[in-house]
């Protein structure tokens, strides 16, 4: 292991730290200034340098420049007596790893040190993935064939193979729960529960007793005991979809969740350990979210373990046809015609993969055995159109048939929620139970 570069103006502080890492059987040595790091640097380039902020000469921020710029994979912790959210940000920004507030304790700098040290190695253990010449990796729950979706599946699978926290980043409609899925499916997990939550869907008075439950008498209307979904998930995973919607105070929760694994149920005093993998997924930037203080920076770090990220559709459109291709096995229908998936390749599908299935199910009801370019709504460059030119024939149709039947298999694909329905439909849950109403009655 290469010795440890400790940065600081005072000597007794850097003998301290030395001596510290020297418990923990980590080689170390430390310098007094910018200036002498940078000469150290160019003689024994290393893998982690931990540095003071404020120094005379080179300061911190300058010295991490000029180790992100001439040894990019050298990480980097600062210290600083002089902290603020900006300061913080800033040097994150800048490619620090992780800052330390000064006075510290030992401990804390210790467990920064041995996570970036057990990121690396995850981090050398992709790079030796993805430099084999063995068969590609594919799931059969995936579909796309492209550059950066292989690239995706040995993240996949590497992160099935461990039990660390994962996030999934993607914009909306990507596929993030099936990626949790397929992540829980490959995982010595795989023979118990998975469990899904959006944040954003459930209100946030019911999210907490959702995740950790109740005890009887806990509140108005709590008549009995709830298990919640962390400890139904005991020895399985949990899927916290869109995590960047979830309150301040039930962030602060989760975050003990993560650092103790154990739950209080609402009303309860009883500690209950708990052996739970998380998923969280997001399609905002949390760590534009730390910098306003809508999300708390240490349960994104807690999070952001094992990142992965979803490419968006307009980035790996040669995966068109095999999509399309995928969701024409669910109906009737032969094929496509060429200038018909012509069309589809054009399109930048700002909804992604979900929007694609939409459209290729409405085309399909359309259709009689090949989905044409009259089937398919009309596309404009810039702007996503919901509008559909259908061909109607000339005897006519009957609408409220056709809407029912539009409703019909829109419960269908949503397995009956009459919510997921509605955003299939592209219409306000309240219109669907409307239509429903008139068609019914």
């Amino acid at each position: 292991m290469k010795p440890i570069l400790i940065v600081d103006n005072e000597e007794k502080f850097c003998k301290i730290i030395h001596s510290a890492l020297e418990l923990e059987k980590f080689p170390a040595e430390h310098v007094l200034s910018g200036e002498e790091a940078i000469d150290w640097l160019k003689i024994h380039p290393t893998d982690m340098v931990i540095s003071d902020l404020k120094m005379d000469g080179i300061d911190g921020l300058e010295l991490l420049q000029f180790i992100k710029t001439e040894y990019p994979h050298t990480d980097v912790i600062i210290m600083t007596a002089f902290a603020s959210q900006k300061t913080a940000i800033d040097a994150l920004k800048k490619g620090a790893f992780d800052y330390l507030i000064k006075p510290f304790e030992m401990d804390e700098l210790i467990l920064r040190i041995h996570r970036i040290f057990q990121q690396k190695k995850l981090l050398e253990e992709n790079r030796k993935l993805r430099s084999q010449i063995d068969k590609p990796i594919f799931f059969k729950t995936l579909i796309g064939r492209s550059d950066s979706m292989t690239q995706m599946y040995q993240l996949i699978q590497k992160g099935a193979k461990s039990d660390s926290t994962i996030l999934i980043l993607g914009e909306s409609g990507t596929g993030k729960e099936l990626v949790a899925e397929t992540i829980h499916e490959n995982s010595p997990r795989r023979d118990a529960h998975f469990i899904a939550i959006n944040c954003a869907a459930v209100p946030e008075n019911l999210l907490e007793s959702e995740l950790f439950g109740y005890e009887k008498g806990a509140f108005t209307g709590a008549t009995h005991r709830k298990i919640g979904k962390l400890e139904t998930a005991e020895g399985g995973t949990i899927f916290l979809d869109e995590i960047g919607d979830m309150s301040t105070p039930l962030q602060a929760k989760l975050l003990r969740v993560l650092q103790n694994k154990e739950i209080f149920r609402l009303g309860g005093n009883e500690r209950i350990q708990i052996d739970t993998r998380v998923i969280a997924a997001t399609n905002r930037d949390l760590l534009e979210m730390v910098e306003t203080g809508a999300f708390r920076e240490d349960l994104y770090y807690r999070l952001n373990v094992f990142p992965i990220t979803i490419p968006a559709l307009r980035e790996r459109k040669e995966d068109i046809p095999e999509l399309v291709n995928h969701f024409l096995k669910s109906h009737n229908i032969v094929g496509i015609e060429q200038e018909a998936l012509q069309i589809l390749m054009q399109y930048d599908w700002p909804g992604n993969v979900r929007e694609l299935e939409n459209i290729i199910e409405r085309a399909a009801i359309m259709a009689d055995n090949i989905i044409t370019t009259v089937d398919l709504p009309t596309f404009k460059s810039d702007i996503r159109s919901d509008f559909y030119s259908y061909k109607i024939p000339e005897d006519g149709f009957n609408l409220d048939q056709f809407e029912k039947y539009l409703i019909q298999q829109a419960l269908h694909k949503a397995k009956g929620n009459k919510t997921k329905a509605a955003e299939i439909l592209g219409i306000t849950r309240r219109r669907l139970y409307s239509m429903m109403k008139s068609l019914n009655g």
